[in-house]
């Protein structure tokens, strides 16, 4: 559905060196801290910046050459952008009617009704929740196979962040053939929806896994000096320091739950796991 090789985009003194695939009928999640490239890798793929290198293709296509009829099939959120805050509902309903020859109309306008947002009211009068809502909903009321997603759940509170990633949820449940790039800083958002991960820092993808498998097989041993220096080290990813001796970042925790059944073993979580990947020592 997407794929990123080797895309390089330079800003002074940040580099971006990203590559990652989209598969069809799966969300991927992309998480790294504030100013890691989520936003720049983004742009790149919708045209918004010019990349200093690098492939991209889009329904197996090179981006460049996407005919108007297939840019309609990409929804779009981006974090900085959306309507004008004099606009009201009732006034972006016709240009998107007019904008996108697959615009739902009547499933956005029940959208609408469901999440309560007014069609006569200012957009710049709408809390953060229903300004994001209704980025997200004009992005899958036009039957989109892929959407591009940054930091659709910033700001919000956890109800309205729970309604949102269940609209996410039936969106893909209608069509086996749609799929999500999305980023968030927020590890439980992409916990609960994203089939795989990648992980962004200072411009590089430095880790990606299928979500399935972070939650079930990695972990974080918990050793004093003695126990660290004992322990097979084979499968440890990343190490740090602490007050009461190591912590350590594997990706197999069963083989040490069997092995050494003395030693303090947590479930890894995705916010852990960035932790250490960015913060953790190699071995």
């Amino acid at each position: 559905m997407l794929k990123i090789k080797d895309l390089k985009k330079n800003y002074g003194d940040f580099f971006l060196d990203c590559s990652l695939e989209v598969n069809r009928g799966q969300i991927t999640g992309l998480i790294g801290q504030n100013g890691s490239g989520k936003s720049t890798t983004f742009k790149s793929i919708l045209g918004l910046v010019y990349p200093n290198g690098g492939n991209i293709t889009v329904f197996g296509k090179d981006y460049h050459y996407l005919t108007t009829k297939e840019k309609e099939n990409i929804g779009v959120v981006l974090s900085d952008s959306g309507f004008s805050g004099y606009l009201r509902i009732k006034d972006i309903v016709p240009v998107l009617d007019n904008m996108y020859r697959t615009f739902d109309k009547s499933y956005f306008l029940e959208q609408v009704q469901k999440f309560q947002l007014p069609l006569n009211k200012q957009i710049k009068d709408f809390s953060t929740g229903m300004k994001a809502k209704l980025k997200v909903l004009v992005a899958i009321s036009h039957d989109a196979k892929l959407l591009i997603l940054d930091e659709p759940t910033a700001g919000l509170d956890v109800v309205a962040r729970d309604e949102l990633l269940e609209m996410l949820r039936e969106f893909m449940e209608k069509d086996e053939n749609r799929s999500i790039l999305i980023s968030s800083h927020i590890s439980s958002d992409l916990e609960s929806i994203c089939d795989d991960l990648y992980m962004i820092h200072n411009g590089k993808i430095v880790f990606h896994e299928d979500t399935d498998v972070l939650l079930s097989d990695y972990g974080l041993l918990k050793v004093d000096e003695d126990q660290y220096h004992e322990i097979d080290k084979q499968y440890i990813l990343r190490v740090k320091k602490e007050p009461f001796g190591y912590s350590c970042l594997t990706n197999q925790k069963q083989f040490y739950i069997e092995n050494y059944p003395k030693i303090t073993i947590e479930k890894g979580t995705i916010d852990e796991v960035i932790t250490m990947m960015i913060r953790g020592l190699q071995k």
